[in-house]
């Protein structure tokens, strides 16, 4: 379809959804066919479209949509359930629109080419979601499917590819602000390196510190191999015991890590959050029943896989152009791990 032709479609959607008095999501919803639209709105949206001549899309309901999963996003959805719930969105949203997903693990590079060449050759598959997925090499042949294509918590540095993730830099940057705000000037950030999404919140607790005239230091930034709570106590446990306590908060870039950072910490005798505050970032239904329990910044894990969806679908129906980069806002949950800072250590003393 040329340019031309979709800035017109655009339009004539504008056009349509002014004519009727609703959004342009409703008009979107209606023409698709899809549930959730009141009959008397869908026949007007319906004898609009008729009006202005606009070539009315054909409906997703009953294509096939392929659910590509990493490892890693498989062994979360056992270990931490981010994943469990990004799928409870996307199932969610795939019923009401009338989809069948089929899911498709990935292990290794040989997995990556059968899926693509699955995708490729099978008329049935209208568009692929790729879930936790960072390797060039499977983003590359994704771009070169010819087929709709969106990732979900993840996405191309090359813009290739469309995209749902959270805004991993603002959650980071919300949640040291917070701390700083309690007094907090040396924040410890832990993380497990190595995914985009990841180095985001870091560079969001980078943002907060300097933009609050605090210095990123090297030594605060503490990296584990592994997003279990139990490395995550060990990892705090070794810096203490090697460096002494040269901080008075703790921002980890998961919750699992924050939930090891206070076992770590009660195991050695301080106390959370009157010692050492703690604050994670995800929001995992467990960290409210941590004790004490979690404060966190939650991350719309449902919403991700559901707008993802939605996303595709706009795209399988021609009316998501150009590629975008989607990101969903996440916000403060106050628990009881963070408390102002009641002194200041002899550690930082000698700064």
């Amino acid at each position: 379809m040329a340019a031309e032709e979709k800035k017109g479609r655009r339009t004539r959607l504008d056009d349509i959804a002014a004519r009727c008095g609703v959004s342009i999501s409703t008009v979107s919803r209606a023409l698709a066919g899809e549930k959730g639209v009141r009959p008397e709105i869908r026949k007007l949206v319906l004898e609009t479209a008729s009006a202005v001549s606009y070539a009315l899309p054909a409906s997703v309901a009953g294509k096939k949509v392929m659910l590509v999963a990493s490892g890693a996003a498989m062994i979360d959805y056992v270990r931490n359930q981010f994943t469990l719930y990004v799928l409870e969105g996307l199932n969610a949203r795939a019923a009401a629109l009338g989809i069948e997903l089929a899911m498709r693990p990935i292990a290794d590079n040989g997995d990556e080419a059968r899926v693509v060449a699955e995708m490729r050759d099978d008329p049935s598959f209208g568009g692929m979601l790729i879930l936790t997925v960072d390797e060039e090499e499977m983003l590359a042949a994704a771009a070169d499917l010819g087929k709709p294509v969106v990732l979900v918590n993840s996405d191309d540095p090359y813009m290739r590819l469309s995209s749902v993730t959270p805004c991993n830099r603002s959650a980071a940057f919300i949640a040291a602000e917070r701390l700083i705000k309690a007094g907090h000037q040396r924040i410890l950030f832990m993380l497990r390196p190595g995914r985009r999404t990841i180095e985001r919140r870091l560079e969001g607790w980078r943002d907060a510190l300097q933009h609050h005239g605090l210095t990123a230091d090297a030594d605060l930034v503490l990296e584990v191999d592994d997003w279990l709570p139990e490395l995550g106590a060990e990892a705090v446990t070794r810096l203490v015991r090697e460096k002494g306590l040269s901080f008075t908060a703790i921002l980890t870039a998961g919750d699992s890590l924050a939930n090891g950072a206070v076992r770590g910490l009660q195991a050695m005798g301080y106390a959370v959050p009157q010692d050492i505050s703690v604050m994670g970032i995800d929001d995992l239904p467990q960290s409210a029943f941590l004790n004490p329990p979690l404060s966190t910044v939650h991350i719309p894990m449902r919403e991700l896989g559901a707008t993802a969806l939605d996303l595709l679908r706009d795209m399988m129906l021609g009316l998501a152009a150009p590629r975008r980069r989607v990101e969903l806002a996440c916000h403060l949950v106050e628990r009881g791990s963070v408390a102002a800072v009641r002194h200041v250590s002899a550690a930082t003393e000698g700064r």
